[in-house]
């Protein structure tokens, strides 16, 4: 006889991972938010929150933990030290159990959190990737320009199916966090990670909006080098173009040294006069050097992080994991 336990299907667990670094003002009403909308249009799943804390110095780890004494479905990462914000949240991702996961949900909310049940509903219907796109943005012309060539930039060069506009909002099936745990990366870049590992995807835009609440973590030099490590990741565009680029100067410069050869010998130049061609030439060369040198410094770096086998993170503590 079959019991009346055994019909009862089990329910599926949803993990939201949001990193925190001095948020004591807005990670309050973050966790607020995200517990209302799963408690009433996602009632049927379980879900686990988990904080990953970056290090802060101010009231953020004190508020967490008040908020997971009383709710266990808060979990909290606190980190020794800031060790970055792709590698922080890349590691909550790591350590979620969920059937589904959102892999970034922003304290400040940027990303709006209205979207999660659109993206269940999508992963219900099959899909394992389901990525948000950043349509518009709410925030200055200079900005919304920088983002978008940068995104298209690296649509571009990368050699994974990458559509623009896409970042680490995105809400994945564990056989992709799964496929993403066999990745032995020093620089995790999540938002392509995702699909280089393949499998279906669907894309839903929205606006991204203005931060309401404090100032973003994430200053510019951060974001340059997050930049740069998506590119060099995911792409070997900068040496191939360092290549080229190289090849057609070296041609270049061949074709213009048998000119002045010709134009001296027939007399048609005066040596003397050709010395501001030759320190404009050798300016410019020492120059292109130079950034080709910082092109392959750049790789070698990476290489050079990977191989030292460093942990991702070092955690100071963990609540309400098991």
């Amino acid at each position: 006889m079959i019991s009346d336990d055994s019909l009862v299907m089990k329910r599926k667990l949803i993990s939201i991972v949001t990193p925190v670094f001095n948020e004591e003002d807005s990670v309050a009403e973050c966790y607020k938010t995200i517990k209302k909308i799963l408690s009433s249009e996602l009632s049927n799943f379980d879900y686990e929150h988990i904080f990953c804390d970056n290090g802060s110095s101010d009231q953020t780890v004190n508020i967490l933990k008040a908020l997971a004494l009383n709710d266990t479905n808060v979990k909290i990462i606190v980190n020794s030290r800031n060790f970055g914000i792709l590698k922080n949240t890349f590691n909550g991702v790591m350590n979620s159990q969920g059937d589904g996961i959102l892999l970034f949900m922003p304290v400040d909310m940027q990303d709006p959190p209205e979207l999660i049940p659109e993206f269940v509903r999508k992963w219900e219907a099959g899909y394992e990737i389901v990525y948000g796109i950043r349509d518009k943005r709410e925030e200055p012309f200079i900005l919304i320009f920088l983002r978008k060539l940068y995104y298209q930039v690296l649509s571009k060069l990368t050699y994974v199916n990458y559509p623009s506009n896409v970042g680490d909002f995105q809400f994945i099936d564990k056989k992709v966090l799964n496929a993403m745990k066999l990745y032995d990366d020093a620089q995790p870049f999540m938002r392509l990670m995702t699909f280089d590992c393949g499998f279906n995807s669907i894309g839903i835009s929205y606006t991204w909006k203005s931060r309401k609440i404090g100032k973003s973590k994430n200053g510019l030099l951060q974001m340059i080098d997050q930049g740069i490590n998506g590119i060099i990741s995911f792409s070997g565009a900068p040496l191939r173009f360092a290549l080229i680029a190289g090849f057609t100067i070296s041609v270049g410069s061949f074709f213009y040294a048998m000119y002045i050869l010709f134009a001296v010998f027939f007399g048609t130049q005066n040596v003397a006069t050709g010395i501001p061609t030759i320190l404009i030439g050798l300016f410019f060369l020492g120059g292109v050097i130079l950034f080709f040198l910082g092109v392959v410094g750049e790789y070698i770096l990476s290489i050079y992080n990977q191989v030292r086998k460093k942990p991702l993170v070092i955690e100071r503590e963990r609540i309400n994991f098991d």
